[in-house]
């Protein structure tokens, strides 16, 4: 089990690095005890020996430690290339808890790229919003932490959502095969998320979608009726919740239920990520899964 961190004092951590710090302290101690303690070294530096391996490359501590057949990858197979792809979409700035969706998506992407780097991996973030905003390609060297966790700290401009483009627009960037991280409401037409998983996984990566909504967009808890605006088109609509809160949860397991299975036709790793969950606990499931693959 990962040890979680209340979400509210994490939130009073202004520092984005210094937060991603204190939820890797958390992952580390769930890490150690679970069943898989000391698989986070081998995420990055070992590889499971399957038939056909020479067992003189077998770790023996390894072995030892975890019971478990591991060897040592060889210089080009070590290092995991990891490009963040992170929403900062106008609606990405609802939140009714503690954090809003923008600012738990850029928590979840700094901790993750925080805990790639410190085992020598290389991480990348992009931002998109209308389109491409910003694209660092990833790198592990002497400041390049500092500068992800710089862009990840900007707020999300004014502008809707344009998946569409942005993902056409990674396609050119992002030659080399590596682990693409999706951090998203994913609040866009299935037909537009259809296409665009679909051409992420054309592009031969290895793919991870976290879906970040906020338990009042998931639960519909709103009582009063009133205007609700809507975040990507500024579109307003006079509504009593009463009326349409049972439409309005079965249209969202209908849309969730849709992004689901388009992640199992492209082979895209799905992780519901609501704002109200530990984020230590949504990466300690993550690279629980990742181990047992």
């Amino acid at each position: 089990m990962a040890v979680t961190l209340d979400l509210a004092a994490l939130a009073r951590i202004r520092s984005l690095e210094l937060r991603a710090k204190a939820v890797v302290e958390g992952l580390w101690r769930g890490l150690h005890r679970s069943p898989y303690h000391g698989f986070s070294v081998e995420f990055s530096e070992y590889r499971a020996y399957v038939q056909g391996d020479d067992p003189r490359h077998l770790d023996w501590k390894v072995l030892a430690r975890s019971d478990r057949s591991y060897i040592k990858k060889f210089e080009d197979e070590t290092n995991l290339r990891c490009q963040l792809i992170v929403d900062h979409s106008r609606s990405m700035r609802f939140g009714s808890g503690s954090f809003t969706k923008a600012d738990y998506a850029a928590t979840l992407a700094a901790t993750l790229a925080l805990f790639l780097m410190q085992q020598g991996d290389a991480v990348g973030v992009t931002t998109f919003g209308e389109s491409l905003q910003e694209h660092i390609p990833p790198r592990n060297r002497p400041g390049h932490l500092r500068r992800l966790m710089l862009e990840l700290e900007k707020p999300p401009p004014a502008g809707g959502t344009a998946l569409d483009l942005s993902v056409r627009q990674l396609a050119d960037l992002l030659r080399k095969r590596g682990m693409i991280c999706l951090v998203s409401d994913l609040l866009a037409p299935v037909e537009t998320l259809e296409r665009q998983i679909a051409l992420l996984g054309a592009m031969g990566h290895d793919l991870v979608l976290f879906h970040v909504m906020d338990r009042a967009e998931i639960d519909f808890t709103f009582d009063k009726a009133a205007h609700f605006r809507d975040a990507e088109t500024g579109d307003e609509r006079f509504v009593d919740p009463a009326a349409v809160r049972t439409a309005y949860l079965d249209n969202l397991q209908i849309h969730r239920d849709f992004i689901r299975r388009a992640c199992e036709r492209q082979g895209m790793e799905y992780h519901w990520a609501p704002t109200d969950t530990p984020i230590e606990q949504v990466l300690f499931e993550f690279l629980s899964k990742r181990a047992r693959r």
